[in-house]
């Protein structure tokens, strides 16, 4: 397996209609996606002084983090939008295997700086609600 680039990993957000198309957050530097579950410990005395946990239960999450410069894109203040009303969007992480994640997410965090003679920065932090979902893979890199 060769390394991918981390350029190639995109974050897209949904126009809304029916079928959605999704437009690329453009002026992304860094990317980042983590994964977690809650553990649900089934040790009883059974269990030889181990602990145990039950396959399948409890709550799962998935939790992107971003950081860029502020473009002005359509996709960006849809961002922007959305963080300012509390609404929960479909988003998709797109990967350079054509692998691609699709889910409901709420802007948790959206923070702008910017330095005098300098381009304005933001970083941004989403947090999944309802199931992500992985979609088919497309055989090879996703159009932008």
């Amino acid at each position: 397996m060769s390394a991918q680039s981390g350029a190639a990993f995109l974050l897209k957000i949904s126009d809304g209609a029916t079928p959605p198309t999704f437009r690329t957050v453009a002026g992304l530097r860094t990317t980042q996606m983590a994964i977690a579950g809650e553990a649900v410990v089934i040790t009883s005395k059974d269990s030889g002084g181990w602990r145990e946990l039950l396959s399948g239960a409890g709550a799962r999450s998935v939790s992107v983090s971003a950081a860029g410069i502020f473009l002005g894109s359509a996709a960006e203040l849809q961002i922007r939008s959305n963080a300012m009303a509390g609404t929960l969007d479909t988003y998709q992480l797109s990967f350079e295997d054509g692998t691609k994640m699709q889910g409901k997410f709420l802007v948790q965090k959206l923070n702008y700086a910017g330095d005098f003679n300098n381009e304005r920065s933001y970083t941004l932090q989403l947090e999944s609600s309802g199931a992500v979902v992985a979609l088919a893979e497309t055989g090879g890199w996703p159009s932008r």
